[in-house]
């Protein structure tokens, strides 16, 4: 039913938990699954004021983060681990995660309800809210 999963993780509780969701539904309809994060561009201001090797230095940190964030994810996939991709987007998570169901042809997306995000929404994640309206395929939201 499903032949590719798109799993995008943030490292937050409701990540780990649409991690497990992700893998089962993986095993389950033998799919192959895309493990994604995103990192967010610095704001200009904030960046203007750290000086260029700063700014450098905080990028190169961010994208370690996130391949341990990825190196984790798929240590928690299980079986399916060894046949999972993983990739580190740069850009708005919801953005990214819509570009990854189109390039990838992705038949579901798996995503925590609620995320790390600054200001998210109330009930849901704003990055989930934006994923869920615009995807072209279903939104498997775990909570």
């Amino acid at each position: 039913m499903f032949d590719t999963i798109l799993l995008a993780v943030d490292g937050s509780e409701h990540a780990l938990r649409a991690t497990a969701a992700a893998a089962e539904m993986a095993r389950k309809h033998q799919s192959r699954l895309w493990v994604v994060t995103v990192v967010s561009p610095l704001p200009g201001t904030y960046a203007a004021g750290l000086g260029a090797d700063n700014v450098t230095k905080l990028e190169n940190f961010q994208q370690e983060q996130a391949q341990e964030l990825l190196e984790q994810t798929k240590a928690n996939l299980g079986e399916v681990a060894a046949h999972a991709q993983t990739e580190v987007l740069h850009g708005t998570p919801a953005e990214m995660i819509l570009q990854a169901v189109e390039t990838y042809q992705a038949d579901l997306v798996v995503m925590g309800s609620r995320g790390l995000g600054r200001l998210g929404g109330l009930l849901l994640g704003s990055q989930s809210q934006r994923v869920i309206q615009h995807a072209n395929c279903p939104v498997l939201l775990v909570k």
